[in-house]
């Protein structure tokens, strides 16, 4: 996955190709506004952090995904956000890291009570929907940020972490990533070391979601076997139309079915536009060579290079390719229903984390009817649309707070 910066977007913005709009119809949008539209993933939390950026924007020319203003337009329901830290520049301080972005995404709920609330459950969830004000929930990408300590696990769940992705594209000491999972340079453990599988049966104890998103194919199948509660991939896609390791083969949609969970469609265009997918690997090697000169330059000047500086240059290059339509990411939503069962598919945006890089017609939160209305249009029901909106993630969290109050009361 690539995360992606502000600083630039703007000035990127220009190269965009202009799109066709999407009408919604009355229909599509009285299902859209039914439902409780729950989105399992956006980085908005590095902008909170490292931009000063305000959720109650009303910037018009702001080109971050998510807003207070653009989710009450797209009704959304219901935010993961994304605790992600950048393994590379945060050597030595992932869990300070990790505080330090969860903290910014409670000042953002403190700025504004009367229209944002932090979330801890499914309960929570449903008020907030009632309350009419957005449900901001917290998920850590990646396992790397408890620093091989369980009890750092604790203490995030008691922060309000209720997701943990077990590994972003960097292997940790106890899951395989498939970002790295063909470096030989890098010690793998073939899936889940022993400890690994400790790590996933105390989220199941502590009513944490298991996230599969990133992790190598047998860390998944380790999980799906050690879990005792449904699994959830926040922001994957379906391989067999996109042919990316961060994406999931059928078999594996058939495992998560199997296992109750559900899979979160990512809108990420490489993950849902094979062609897209293509292109980006094809300019990979000269885009490769113009982030090290780029972050060379820097570091001769006696700068600090972050991924912010290399992040500049990559996305300078992924504006180059055209968008995808929108009926690229529909096709993986509709595949992944087709194949696993329309109770296990749902939306993992990736929001803020590939700003221009989504599908054409998806600009921000304020897009997401759009998705209800290709949905109606393929001949999906009212009741399965508002599943895939968001009811499939409240059936899972809420089993995995079953779960969780079984095993602790059975100690």
């Amino acid at each position: 996955m690539i995360k992606l910066t502000f600083a630039v977007a703007i000035a990127l913005a220009c190269f965009a190709p202009v799109h066709a709009q999407t009408a919604v119809s009355e229909k599509a949008r009285e299902i859209h506004n039914s439902a409780i539209v729950i989105d399992t993933h956006a980085d908005t939390p590095q902008r909170f952090l490292d931009e000063n950026y305000d959720i109650g924007s009303t910037d018009p020319k702001d080109p971050g995904h998510i807003s207070l203003d653009k989710a009450k337009a797209g009704n959304l329901g219901a935010e993961f956000f994304s605790i992600w830290v950048e393994p590379e520049t945060n050597q030595g301080h992932f869990a300070r890291h990790t505080l330090d972005l969860i903290d910014s995404v409670y000042e953002q709920a403190a700025r504004y009570p009367d229209r944002m609330m932090m979330a801890f459950s499914v309960d929570d969830i449903e008020r907030a929907h009632r309350e009419h004000k957005l449900a901001a929930l917290l998920g850590i990408e990646g396992g790397h940020s408890i620093e091989n300590d369980i009890r750092l696990l604790r203490d995030f769940y008691r922060l309000g972490v209720r997701y943990m992705t077990l590994s972003w594209s960097n292997t940790n000491e106890w899951a395989d990533s498939s970002g790295d999972i063909n470096n030989p340079k890098v010690e793998h453990h073939n899936g889940l070391t022993d400890g690994g599988k400790q790590i996933v049966l105390e989220m199941n104890r502590l009513g944490m979601l298991v996230d599969i998103s990133h992790v190598a194919d047998k860390t998944f199948y380790d999980a799906i076997a050690v879990s005792k509660a449904p699994l959830i991939a926040s922001h994957s896609s379906a391989r067999a139309l996109t042919n990316h390791p961060r994406n999931m083969t059928d078999d594996m949609l058939r495992a998560v079915a199997k296992n109750g969970g559900v899979v979160q469609v990512n809108f990420y265009n490489a993950f849902i536009d094979e062609n897209y997918r293509k292109a980006a690997e094809a300019q990979a090697k000269d885009r490769d060579a113009a982030v090290k000169a780029y972050t060379d330059q820097l570091k001769a000047a006696g700068k600090t290079v972050s991924y912010l500086d290399s992040d500049r240059i990559e996305r300078e290059w992924s504006a180059k390719i055209p968008r995808p339509p929108l009926s690229s990411l529909v096709d993986h939503i509709d595949h992944i229903a087709k194949v696993a069962g329309v109770d296990h598919v749902g939306l993992g945006s990736d929001f803020d984390g590939v700003s221009g890089a989504t599908p054409e017609g998806i600009d921000s939160a304020a897009d997401l009817p759009k998705i209800t209305q290709a949905l109606l249009d393929r001949g999906y029901s009212a009741d399965d649309i508002r599943k895939i909106l968001g009811g499939n993630l409240l059936r899972v969290f809420r089993e995995a707070e079953r779960v969780s109050h079984e095993m602790q009361a059975s100690k």
